[in-house]
């Protein structure tokens, strides 16, 4: 841990870090996010240890206590939806080129928000017979250049730049409709492959979606695959494909695999 941090936490509680919440913010720092339940098993410490120091690492801004554990804060780990547009944008056009594929013409399709969807939007705005839903102002305004779609807007209000519409109006909306198919993005994998994000409200409208469509499909840069977030949107079972730019880590595509989960990459027809 750098001498800035340990001076910037002395400054606002009077104590420097020791040596385990120097530890502690390495782990933090490299994860993304970590467990409180894991952290005092790496330790071998108490839980009620782990709490405090989460406590005051989170009082002294140099990390944020989430509920079980711990994680960078927001701004450090959460990109602007500027940058998100510029980060493996070539990669998101590809995962956008090879999910829309699985689309069937005249499919009634779920848009969920963020950049890889609005690659996928790229690739569909054309299409005809489609009838799309979506929380995304940005995916709405991408297919309506098409002009051949049908498109449907939830209700809600705007979370964010990017666009996003949440709230119970969203949710309700989808909790209603019986969909073909449902494009959903995500933001990393827990340990035993499920698919997580950082955003609660988001993460309710997609999980209100997973429980209508008949196929679901999670499309994500190959960035995610050593990432964890805060919030699972729903167990690896739930999914039937991921859209990615390039083959995941052996255990991740063994536990995908072992789900029944198809991975699809260029290249390949997994």
């Amino acid at each position: 841990m750098g001498s800035m941090q340990s001076a910037s936490f002395a400054m606002a509680t009077g104590e420097p870090l020791s040596e385990r919440q120097q530890d502690l913010l390495r782990i933090v720092k490299a994860q993304g996010f970590a467990t409180v339940e894991a952290l005092s098993r790496h330790f071998n410490v108490s839980t009620q240890t782990i709490r405090r120091d989460i406590i005051r690492l989170d009082e002294a801004r140099l990390l944020q206590r989430f509920h079980g554990g711990a994680g960078m804060l927001e701004s450090t780990v959460r990109l602007g939806y500027e940058q998100k547009l510029a980060l493996q944008a070539d990669a998101k056009e590809r995962i956008g080129l090879l999910a829309a594929e699985l689309v069937p013409d005249g499919a009634a399709i779920y848009l969920d928000v963020g950049t890889t969807v609005e690659a996928v939007a790229r690739a569909l705005a054309f299409r005809s017979d489609l009838r799309v839903f979506t929380n995304s102002l940005q995916a709405a305004a991408i297919m309506a250049r098409g002009g051949k779609a049908e498109i449907f807007v939830t209700g809600g209000f705007v979370r964010g730049r990017d666009g996003s519409l949440v709230g119970e109006s969203a949710t309700a909306t989808m909790r209603g409709l019986r969909l073909d198919i449902a494009i959903l993005g995500f933001s990393g994998f827990d340990a035993d492959g499920s698919l997580m994000d950082f955003d609660l409200q988001k993460v309710a409208v997609k999980q209100a979606v997973l429980t209508n469509a008949r196929m679901v499909v999670a499309v994500g840069d190959s960035s995610k695959f050593g990432r964890q977030a805060i919030v699972q949107i729903a167990s690896t079972t739930a999914f039937h494909a991921v859209v990615t730019d390039r083959a995941p880590p052996q255990a991740l595509a063994e536990r995908l695999a072992a789900a029944g989960v198809r991975v699809i990459y260029p290249l390949t027809a997994c």
